[in-house]
């Protein structure tokens, strides 16, 4: 039951531990954004270099001030209006682990519309990391049976949610958006 797997899920969290978890996209590895620590170890299990960024979730728009210091206007239309779940990176990254803002001060967010991971960042009451769940350099899987034994075991908790969901899935659209408006699409 979904409250149930929230009250796991945030217990670990709390505790500085890693979760495999679904969202509005592909399957991810998460934990609190701001638990370098916790950080570290999702960095060692994907056998990710930490110069390589990860995509931090938060549960609403109104929260991108408290993690970048400029968000252009345009930055809520565009997570409004996407019709495909969006990652905005921005320069100006603040108040997150420092191991997950690139070497540039930016971070990749994404504003997440799944109830799962929504409720869970309410409650956290910080943003989530969200990575695919592979190694670094295979893969991302489409759906939960896609994700190697290596990742299963690496995690402190799987959540017991939508494993039986065989949809194919694919990973956000990434698009760099600086303070004056100007963008690029780093991944369509």
């Amino acid at each position: 039951m979904l409250k149930d797997e929230i009250a796991r899920a945030l217990k670990v969290l709390q505790d500085g531990g890693i979760i495999l978890y679904p969202t509005d996209t592909i399957w991810g590895i998460g934990c609190d954004a701001g638990n370098e620590d916790a950080v570290k170890k999702i960095y060692a299990l994907k056998q990710r270099e930490e110069s390589k960024s990860m995509i931090v979730l938060l549960d609403n728009d109104n929260k991108l001030q408290g993690y970048v210091s400029e968000v252009p206007d345009i930055a809520y239309d565009l997570i409004q209006y996407a019709e495909h779940p969006l990652t905005l990176v921005m320069p100006g990254a603040k108040n997150l682990a420092k191991n997950l803002i690139a070497a540039d001060g930016s971070v990749g967010l994404r504003v997440t519309q799944h109830p799962f991971c929504q409720q869970l960042i309410q409650r956290l009451r910080k943003p989530l990391v969200s990575t695919s769940a592979n190694i670094s350099g295979q893969p991302s899987p489409k759906n939960f049976n896609g994700i190697s034994a290596e990742i299963m075991d690496g995690v402190d908790y799987v959540v017991d949610l939508e494993q039986y969901d065989l949809t194919e899935k694919r990973p956000s659209t990434i698009m760099r958006l600086e303070p004056d408006g100007r963008f690029e699409f780093i991944r369509k």
